[in-house]
């Protein structure tokens, strides 16, 4: 009896120790070990990147044999319904770095929201970098792209960035809802987002306007992708709608070029080459109809970079890696942005029940106001590394600013292991600024697509972006200081401070920290900047693509991802990444084949 009475505890054990090594081992294929999965029923196209060329024949021009109206380089937010739009007229070969999302525990449930980005193995969904800021950060690799690691809050934007960017609004409304019929649902609202729900409103971020997708003054509801039994479903699913006859997808096909025809006038891009899981290389070509084009999609960071090491970018950048100038574009890389994000932690006397974002106010000063709780986990599993975004980060650092390496980090996360779980309990109140002036870019430091370029946001230097940030934080403070809130906590001026201090504390960034100056808001917003993964830039309209998204300067060759923004749209990008992809597959149809397209 002894032992039956263990074993729960010991499935728990295996089960935290699963979680602790990666769930991501399981996203591989598994058709090349006689193994089918159930959901490559549903998906039948997709398969491992080393199988390109056997399924052509054995030749050295197998991979030439089959050409195709349309290669997306990208698999994610994006890519996936452009893939989708585009396979019911053409057809389309999508190439994606990473692994499917399907079988990954890290990417499919809610509550290993925070293992999925904190696993920096090579198998990795998310591919961990540091910014030269300072500022820890990520990037998808894995099919669905950011829809597979986010936080799931879904939002469009507002009618005003709708005209501002020149899209056809009527089109733009018949693009969302095919996105929301296929993978977003209505929340069911965790008590803390209703203490917050409550708060914004109490403090005067008003009208409350409900349950809705639309981009409006005031606190709101949004939709999200994970649903009523916390299982995520990201723009990967997307696929299901696709012509299988005429999509091909290929994971961990990792872009390491597109290769041009420069023997004209302007270049023409004719095909990528890419490598495999065994590291082998191929090349996939175009086809010579008319129309048929190449279309990078592969985010904010990874579009420009594909660009760069293909040969369009600022030419001394080029040179200086030997990489031969297919284009000279100064542009390529710049104008690069991320929303400023910063939190405070409120820890609470009980535990809280685990929450990502479901509810925000939408300011007139330029920011917005959202919040997480609970630490999603089992006790056991606290022994894990849970990354930049888990709760600890708030409340338990012990390592002083000056010795803030990321070897010193690690051991304090190992350390942490004698910690009791409810330490952990509480939420948090995040501001983040909406729009933000302040200016980067990124640079290339190899040849080697699997590395990360080198990436700088230059956070706070625009000043205006500062005093949003301020004006953020002080509506944070009247949150956590209302009524609403004293269910969790009490909270006067001087547990506020402590609050504060202990955010400048934590282990959020690697920036240099000026602790216990909370009179300066100022400094606590440069000290304790993190992201929120909204990113854009790199491939603005008008300096490296025109309006139809084409690259400027090169034939059969476009971008069509959050690269292209000058700024993020409503609170949180992903519906709109989404919607543009599938609202560009219908332009790009109809502009092909007329109205007939039936689209």
């Amino acid at each position: 009896m002894a032992v039956v009475g263990r074993v729960p505890v010991i499935l728990k054990l295996l089960l935290s120790l699963i979680l602790c090594l990666h769930f991501n081992s399981f996203s591989t294929l598994t058709q090349a070990a006689g193994k089918w999965e159930p959901w490559q029923d549903r998906y039948p196209f997709i398969r491992e990147a080393s199988t390109f060329s056997s399924s052509s024949s054995s030749s050295s021009d197998a991979n030439y044999n089959k050409p195709y109206d349309y290669i997306i380089v990208g698999g994610g937010t994006a890519g996936c319904p452009l893939a989708t739009t585009l396979s019911q007229n053409f057809s389309v070969l999508l190439l994606e770095r990473g692994g499917v999302p399907f079988a990954n525990g890290n990417v499919s449930f809610m509550k290993n929201f925070h293992i999925s980005l904190a696993d920096t193995s090579p198998a990795s969904a998310s591919q961990f970098f540091v910014s030269t800021d300072g500022v820890f950060n990520s990037r998808a690799r894995v099919l669905g792209g950011g829809t597979s690691i986010n936080a799931g809050f879904y939002t469009r934007a507002g009618p005003s960035y709708i005209n501002k960017v020149g899209w056809d609004s009527k089109l733009v409304n018949e693009s969302y809802p095919w996105i929301e019929k296929q993978i977003v649902h209505k929340p069911k609202l965790a008590p803390w987002q209703e203490a917050v729900r409550e708060s914004l409103l109490e403090i005067g971020i008003s009208p409350f306007n409900g349950f809705t997708y639309d981009h409006i003054y005031g606190t709101k509801v949004g939709g999200t992708i994970f649903d009523r039994f916390g299982r995520r479903h990201t723009a990967a699913e997307l696929l299901a709608s696709a012509n299988p006859k005429k999509l091909d997808v290929l994971v961990h096909a990792t872009v390491q070029k597109i290769d041009f025809d420069t023997s004209g006038r302007k270049p023409r891009a004719v095909g990528v080459i890419f490598k495999d899981e065994n590291g082998n290389q191929h090349k996939a070509f175009l086809s010579k109809r008319k129309g048929s084009e190449i279309i990078v999609s592969s985010g904010a960071i990874g579009s420009p970079h594909i660009l760069m090491l293909s040969g369009i970018g600022p030419k001394a950048e080029l040179e200086r890696l030997n990489i031969p100038v297919v284009l000279a574009n100064k542009y390529v890389g710049h104008g690069m942005s991320d929303n400023p994000l910063n939190t405070i932690f409120v820890p609470t006397n009980r535990p809280v029940e685990q929450s990502l974002i479901q509810t925000v106010g939408i300011t007139k000063v330029g920011v917005y106001i959202e919040a997480s709780s609970g630490f999603g986990q089992s006790g056991d599993s606290i022994r894990c590394n849970h990354g930049i975004v888990s709760a600890e980060i708030g409340q338990l650092s012990t390592v002083p600013p000056k010795q803030r390496t990321l070897e010193a980090m690690e051991a304090y996360r190992r350390s942490k292991k004698d910690i009791p779980h409810e330490a952990f309990m509480g939420g948090f109140i995040l501001e983040k600024i909406a729009m933000p002036l302040s200016r980067g870019n990124i640079s290339l430091v190899t040849t080697n697509p699997d590395d990360n370029p080198s990436i700088t946001f230059n956070y706070f230097s625009h000043p205006r972006d500062l005093k949003r940030c301020v004006d953020g934080i002080r509506i944070v403070e009247k949150i956590v200081k209302s009524k609403h809130f004293t269910n969790y906590t009490q909270c006067d001026k001087e547990t506020l401070d402590k609050l504060l201090n202990m955010s400048v504390q934590a282990n959020v960034n690697l920036i240099p920290k000026h602790t216990n100056n909370t009179e300066s808001l100022e400094q606590f917003c440069k000290d304790t900047v993190i992201t929120i993964w909204h990113y854009h830039g790199g491939c603005q309209v008008g300096k490296v693509i025109a309006p139809d998204h084409r690259v400027l300067g090169v034939h059969r060759l476009r971008v069509i991802d959050g690269s292209t923004f000058k700024d993020s749209p409503g609170t949180n990008p992903q519906a709109t990444v989404m919607m543009m992809g599938r609202y560009m597959g219908v332009k790009i149809l109809r502009e092909r084949l007329g109205r007939a397209a039936g689209l």
